[in-house]
């Protein structure tokens, strides 16, 4: 199934970037020892394989998942083999001892990229989730920094996201906070991001659902008034390698806006989805009938959809990479956009960020209110969209 097709583009978004650098690329990897945090997620194993099969001295992995990682290793020995430099991986946590332990004995990284992140927008649902949101996309990123500098790295990269410009949901704010943190740890160690678009068909995306829902012979859904820009997994990784070792101190990388990048529908991607496996959607009024129906449907070659209106907390009407008071450079690739930061942020607010999440995580318990006032302390333009519905409440 060709995933350009399916999310309207028919070329990829960088080959002419990665053709006119892939001299300065390939020289770098080769030359580099690499670790990767969050290596066995979906943007984790794109990037992995970029630096893999440009063969680097050194190439280590760490993840959470155990199984994830697994099947990371089974990917590359399957279709890139071998390499004679250093790959192995490590099923740890990143914010852990035994994390610790790996940075005081393998010093000597030149490049530390974390893609670790909390990534859904239903992560903001309850008090507790969102903690761990922070954690992951903004505690873990300043200790890491802070663990890589000491090692000695000479770069680190951090993914962020579009939802960190002018953000509308929690997930968005916290990446742009951690943003926040980036800039102030760029003046001891040069730092670079890359903002980019909905990864198609990355794990627990709803792209990836509709796999999980053909496979399991359930009903689609997916709004019909939701449109999104979509790059594929390769791009991602892409887009982030190039940040990492092109990028300045200080850069977010982004996807040019072009012909090829275009808004798309998750409706009409899951009507490309099914046709392409052979099969008629069928829209159903509800949810019910959706359920009710799939076994009748599909055995006609027909599969039961249900498209809605989105209503639900944090959904961005439309999405951008870049804000007005940000400064481009629209020259220095052909489909890349990078966005030149000065060192600006405010200590004062930073630290009151710091040590209020420390103040709330010491307490028994607390409260989502406190967590979103103190946002909005840190984002005074935070434009948060709280429905009061979330896509755990969705089929």
């Amino acid at each position: 199934m060709n995933v350009l097709e399916l999310i309207g583009r028919s070329q990829p978004l960088f080959d002419e970037d990665i053709r006119r650098n892939e001299k300065e690329l390939s020289a770098r990897a080769a030359a580099s020892r690499f670790l990767v945090i969050g290596g066995a997620g979906s943007i984790g194993q794109a990037v992995t394989r970029e630096i893999f099969k440009r063969k680097p001295r050194a190439l280590h992995v760490v993840d959470i998942s155990e199984n994830n990682m697994v099947e990371l290793v089974r990917d590359i020995r399957s279709t890139l083999g071998y390499i004679d430099g250093d790959f192995r991986t490590f099923a740890i946590d990143c914010g852990s001892r035994e994390f610790d332990a790996l940075m005081h004995a393998e010093r000597g990284y030149d490049h530390v990229l974390n893609l670790s992140a909390l990534k859904h927008v239903r992560s903001e649902k309850d008090p507790f989730t969102l903690m761990r949101l922070i954690e992951v996309n903004v505690l873990n990123t300043i200790a890491t920094i802070e663990q890589a500098r000491i090692g000695g790295a000479s770069s680190y990269f951090c993914v962020s996201t579009d939802k960190a410009a002018n953000p509308v949901n929690m997930m968005g704010a916290s990446k742009r906070i951690m943003e926040m943190f980036l800039m102030r740890a760029s003046e001891s160690l040069p730092i670079s991001t890359a903002r980019f678009a909905n990864v198609a068909f990355s794990d627990g995306s709803l792209l990836h659902g509709f796999n999980q829902r053909f496979a399991k012979r359930q009903p689609i859904s997916a709004p019909n008034d939701v449109r999104r820009y979509f790059v594929t997994p390769q791009e991602s990784g892409e887009l982030c390698l190039s940040s990492c070792l092109l990028g300045e101190n200080r850069d977010i990388f982004f996807p040019k806006f072009s012909e090829q990048l275009d808004l798309t529908r998750f409706s009409d991607i899951a009507v490309r989805f099914l046709q392409a496996l052979g099969f008629e959607p069928y829209e159903c009024g509800s949810e019910d009938e959706a359920r009710g129906r799939a076994a009748e449907l599909i055995a006609a070659k027909r599969w039961p959809v249900h498209f809605f209106a989105s209503d639900t907390t944090g959904e961005k009407d439309f999405e951008e990479f870049y804000t007005g008071a940000e400064v481009l450079d629209m020259d220095r690739f052909e489909s890349i956009g990078v966005i030149r930061n000065a060192p600006v942020y405010d200590e004062e607010r930073l630290r009151h960020f710091s040590e209020t999440i420390a103040r709330l995580r010491a307490q028994p318990t607390w409260d989502k209110p406190e967590i979103v006032a103190l946002f909005n302390e840190m984002i005074p333009d935070f434009a948060h969209k709280e429905t009061g519905k979330y896509l755990d409440g969705r089929m």
